[in-house]
């Protein structure tokens, strides 16, 4: 909630060209303890929201100039405004009046005529969602936990202080130029990941990359109810102990030893001259690293066993 309104119960905007709706609208929800802000209009609503930001926004669907629909496309497309709750109010009972709203990115309906007691439950109900999510995102950015959540296309819509320090690190070791933070979408690796048609709806979903002597994996969490996923992003780095690696995951100590060059960016001709054995023979070894492993790429097998051991 914003600090300046902490002694009420939330703040409230209403958006809509009917003096006696408003009148209504703004009594009843004063008397509840509710700071009320007013527009008559989408263009004056929007320009308000510059200004001050409510916690909820009641939006009249039928308005002269941009109606409802618009005015809340061009706030879910900001990303300062796109996380504020908005309820159409309509006299409107068209199920593709109804579908539209919430393509739109409004979260409830009230329907006209307004009755006082459903325009408070509703709110209240809305307005508790959202606390929950701001102490979510609080506890989140208070922690070392790197998390990035994102909608269906992979534009980022929030993320935590270590998910921007995830990114930063990502970006530079593959040498990705991109911007992130809330309006931008994930580096390339990643949206690629997630192009694949199994990615979202498979809850083992995992990312892998190695690079420059860091492992970078991401696991995805899908919400149905809003669209988003969250992702859980992990860094891992540190020196290589072939006896914990071996030990760990079941390899030879000439299986771990070819591992750790790989991990660090050799290739098996690389390997091969750092060991003294053919390209062939290592590629022998990294097949039966895979199997061991149970994996099928490099990258794949150096996360499996950092995520294993403390290297």
């Amino acid at each position: 909630m914003n600090p300046e309104l902490s002694h009420s119960l939330g703040n409230v905007m209403i958006v809509d060209d009917t003096p006696g709706n408003l009148a209504l609208l703004s009594d009843t929800l004063s008397e509840a303890g509710y700071r009320v802000l007013v527009a008559t209009d989408g263009l004056s609503a929007l320009a308000q929201i510059d200004l001050l930001k409510p916690d909820i926004i009641l939006l009249d669907v039928m308005m002269p100039g941009i109606d409802g629909f618009e005015t809340c496309r061009r706030l879910k497309a900001k990303p300062d405004t796109a996380q504020i709750p908005v309820l159409f109010m309509t006299a409107l009972s068209e199920l593709d009046d109804l579908l539209r709203g919430f393509d739109e990115g409004a979260v409830d309906y009230l329907v006209k005529p307004i009755r006082p007691p459903e325009v408070l439950a509703r709110v209240s109900v809305q307005l508790n969602q959202v606390r929950l999510l701001r102490r979510a995102e609080q506890a989140l950015s208070q922690s070392p936990v790197a998390v990035v959540a994102i909608n269906a296309t992979g534009g980022i819509t929030w993320l935590s202080p270590g998910g921007v320090q995830w990114l930063e690190e990502f970006a530079l070791k593959h040498s990705l130029t991109t911007q992130h933070g809330v309006g931008t979408s994930l580096p390339k690796p990643l949206l690629e990941w997630l192009s694949a048609s199994d990615t979202l709806s498979d809850e083992n979903a995992t990312y892998n990359s190695y690079r420059a002597g860091v492992s970078f994996s991401a696991k995805i969490c899908t919400c149905k109810q809003t669209g988003e996923s969250l992702l859980m992003l992990e860094k891992q780095t540190g020196e290589w102990d072939l006896d914990v690696v071996k030990n760990a995951v079941g390899l030879t100590f000439r299986e771990a030893e070819i591992l750790m060059w790989v991990s660090r960016g050799k290739t098996n001709k690389e390997v091969g001259i750092i060991l003294g054995n053919s390209p062939r023979t290592i590629n022998k070894h990294l097949e039966h690293i895979f199997e061991k492993l149970g994996v099928v790429t490099r990258a794949a097998a150096v996360s499996k066993v950092l995520q294993r051991t403390s290297v």
